[in-house]
């Protein structure tokens, strides 16, 4: 009787274990891509505003839809943001990225991944114009052409860890 007892402990025990090693792999998963970043200036990335400060990324999956997790900074920032598209190609041989000047603010275009072939490309808002409510103010739409935005471009340099 004290064996069966004892015998119930131990199986319970072991299941226990299995359990909290099971959760240990799935909580510890290997994101598709990884890496750093610095940011010298704050920066407006789809609908988050990044202040300047060095930030982690990782991106869980390498298919749709493709979400970063972004942390730190100054503030100690902990956000998601999802990329519009994701093109097959890369302009450049290394991670970076793109930024463009938007009425004097900088927003992440771009973000090219050599290792995984893709450039994600991301909302930038629109340009704001200051004048009278009687008046037609032009606006730069979400999908803007290069000649409608500042010439004003920035790459940042991406420390990929890869796959």
């Amino acid at each position: 009787m004290i064996w069966s007892r004892h015998l119930k402990l131990f199986t319970k025990l072991v299941v226990a274990v299995l359990a909290l090693g099971a959760l240990a792999t799935c909580g510890n998963a290997q994101n598709a891509y990884q890496g750093k970043f610095t940011l010298p200036f704050e920066a407006h990335w789809g609908s988050v505003t990044l202040p300047a400060g060095d930030y982690t990324f990782a991106l869980r999956s390498a298919s749709v839809p493709y979400v970063l997790h972004i942390q730190g900074g100054a503030t100690n920032t902990n956000t998601f943001i999802m990329a519009i598209t994701a093109d097959p190609k890369v302009a450049s041989g290394h991670a970076q990225l793109n930024l463009v000047d938007i009425a004097g603010e900088q927003s992440v275009q771009t973000f090219e991944a050599p290792e995984l072939g893709l450039t994600f490309s991301y909302a930038t808002p629109t340009q704001k114009h200051v004048g009278g409510s009687g008046t037609h103010q032009k606006t730069v739409p979400q999908t803007a052409t290069d000649s409608q935005i500042s010439e004003n471009k920035i790459s940042i340099p991406v420390h990929s860890a890869g796959r």
